[in-house]
């Protein structure tokens, strides 16, 4: 078995009073984290205690049928209906605002006297 030898200076090992000093300062930055998350899990937790869902309405009769009829048009047949859910979402508006301003045409109008 070869014996490798290191020629050269080892890198100085830091003094007892620097390790001391850097394991407060972790312990001080450990204790914040540890705050800060126990602070984030009791908003979490009063969030979601707050944000339970009510228990959702039926829907009224009419507008299942209204929903019915519309379907049964595009498809052609009956449909049958499985679940209705109310969705909201902004993505629904912004696609809707698209159709509509696409369906605008803009007329292009030239300045009388402009140089052609």
């Amino acid at each position: 078995m070869k014996t490798k030898v290191v020629t050269g200076s080892p890198a100085p090992a830091p003094t007892l009073q620097a390790l001391q000093e850097q394991l407060a300062a972790l312990n001080d930055r450990v204790a914040d984290l540890e705050a800060r998350m126990g602070q984030s899990q009791a908003n979490g937790q009063a969030l979601a205690e707050g944000a339970t869902p009510a228990p959702a309405e039926p829907l009224d009769e009419d507008l299942l049928v209204v929903i019915s009829a519309a379907i049964a048009a595009f498809l052609g047949k009956k449909p049958r209906i499985r679940q209705i859910r109310l969705v909201s979402s902004a993505t629904w508006a912004q696609q809707g605002r698209v159709g509509i301003h696409a369906s605008h045409a803009f007329a292009v109008q030239s300045r009388s006297g402009a140089p052609s």
